[in-house]
């Protein structure tokens, strides 16, 4: 009998991931005042992982205060009642360890990797900043103007990513998620810091948090530190915003940028597709099986090097210099599945266009072949198995999970529900969710500096 060596892979892949599950294990607390906390021993070294997600993020944003919540971010480092600022990372720093947060459009989250000794100490300065973070006037104007900079730097001046900003504002009609995370210039060169304030009162309150440990630490030792310092803040009302799904969508939208600064064409093309609330939420409306088939279908297109998109339109056709497929599920919404790249000297935006509908009706057309599904899926088990040797991506995977609405176990059956997927679902996914009434058009186009 014949046995590949992506099948030998596999099953060693397997069962090196399952001896790092073996040693793991993962409990569950709910605090009285509303607060989530999660603890995944790993003991393979004496250091821990401590995050505080905040279910708060852009798609929570209305219009004129868009990019607050980013901004409140770098706020929450510029001290409390007991500790000036700046002090809060001189304190991790003193003890050697690293700290940082980010903000996206479902979520906020800040975290601490240091010695596990240190876990109490994270409580302690987390829960103060939580209920107790001081918005000085002087320092919000400094830190509007890092934040103005941030945007100038990786969007204003970046080509690409202002045709992505360019192309969600376009794609989504509704849906806040046509709001990009740093906020538009105009809301961050009027916000106040009341406006701050405001945010910060509405939502950052312990029944709004859950809080992920992930290292060498005692469950029950992690949750009485916890119930010392987290346990005496006060639950508050928390109201989510109101559901604004986006509207139905009845023909492709087009948005064209044109660019000085951009020395060469680029093309995205992005489809509405659902996410894993919608396959696992309280309100689910497609199957679960099409959101693991989404995800092997951006594998058959773009998963390494002999991937369709890659292998067919750089090596074979010549027709684009890059190339990629990109989809992420989770999210709390309804999101995109976006195909994107740039035309070879050669072509043209509407060569590289064509190249990629053609790949798309391939795959509509004909299930991926039984080599393409064995490859991707022996990806997939490897990635699987290299995430969770990081302790920061586990409390990633379930602190992410966990704010947008999903129960944080369904990643472990995600190896599982990946293998489980046919060619003729994948085709299946294909045919229903890359249709042109779902699809935005955005083009880049270089042009000549006045």
């Amino acid at each position: 009998m014949r046995v590949s060596i992506l099948t030998i892979l596999t099953a060693l892949l397997l069962v090196f991931a399952s001896s790092v599950t073996a040693e793991s294990r993962t409990n569950e607390y709910l605090l009285d005042n509303g607060l989530k906390l999660i603890v995944k021993t790993d003991n393979r070294a004496p250091v821990a992982v401590v995050q505080v997600w905040y279910k708060v993020g852009a798609s929570y944003e209305h219009d004129g205060i868009t990019g607050v919540s980013h901004a409140l971010e770098h706020m929450m480092f510029k001290g409390t009642e007991s500790l000036g600022p700046g002090r809060f990372s001189e304190l991790v720093a003193a003890k050697g360890g690293e700290e940082n947060a980010f903000t996206s459009a479902d979520y906020t989250a800040y975290f601490q990797t240091w010695a596990a000794e240190n876990v109490p100490l994270s409580f302690k300065i987390e829960a103060d900043r939580m209920r107790n973070l001081l918005l000085l006037e002087e320092e919000f104007k400094k830190e509007i103007r890092v934040v103005l900079e941030e945007r100038r730097l990786r969007t204003d001046d970046n080509p690409q990513a202002l045709l992505w900003e360019a192309s969600r504002a376009t794609a989504y009609q509704t849906s806040p998620y046509r709001q990009p995370v740093i906020g538009w210039a105009a809301d961050l060169q009027n916000m106040t810091v009341s406006d701050l304030a405001t945010w910060y009162k509405r939502w950052y309150a312990p029944n709004n948090a859950t809080v992920v440990v992930v290292g060498d630490v005692d469950p029950e030792a992690v949750h009485t530190a916890a119930k010392k310092y987290f346990g005496p803040l006060k639950r508050q009302l928390v109201q989510a915003p109101k559901h604004r799904p986006e509207t139905i969508q009845k023909g492709t939208k087009t948005v064209t940028l044109e660019s000085p600064k951009s020395r060469v064409p680029y093309l995205m093309m992005s489809y509405k597709v659902p996410s894993l609330v919608d396959a696992f939420g309280e309100d689910a409306e497609v199957e679960q099986w099409e959101v693991y088939a989404l995800d092997v279908l951006a594998s058959t297109l773009d998963g390494g090097g002999s991937a369709r998109l890659p292998k067919e339109l750089i090596r074979n056709q010549e027709v684009a210099t890059q190339v990629s497929a990109n989809y992420s599920s989770g999210s709390r919404l309804s999101t995109l599945f976006n195909l994107s790249g740039a035309p070879s000297p050669k072509h043209s935006l509407d060569d590289l266009e064509a190249a990629m509908r053609a790949e798309i009706k391939n795959l509509q057309t004909a299930a991926p072949t039984t080599e393409e599904l064995e490859r991707i899926k022996t990806q997939v088990v490897a990635d699987t198995f290299y995430e969770r040797d990081s302790m920061f991506y586990q409390g990633l995977i379930i602190g992410s999970l966990e704010s947008v609405g999903i129960d944080w176990k369904i990643y472990e059956q995600y190896v599982d529900n990946i293998k489980a997927v046919t060619g003729e679902q994948v085709m299946a996914v294909a045919k229903k969710y890359f249709r042109d009434d779902q699809l935005t058009i955005a083009k880049l186009i270089p042009a000549a500096a006045e």
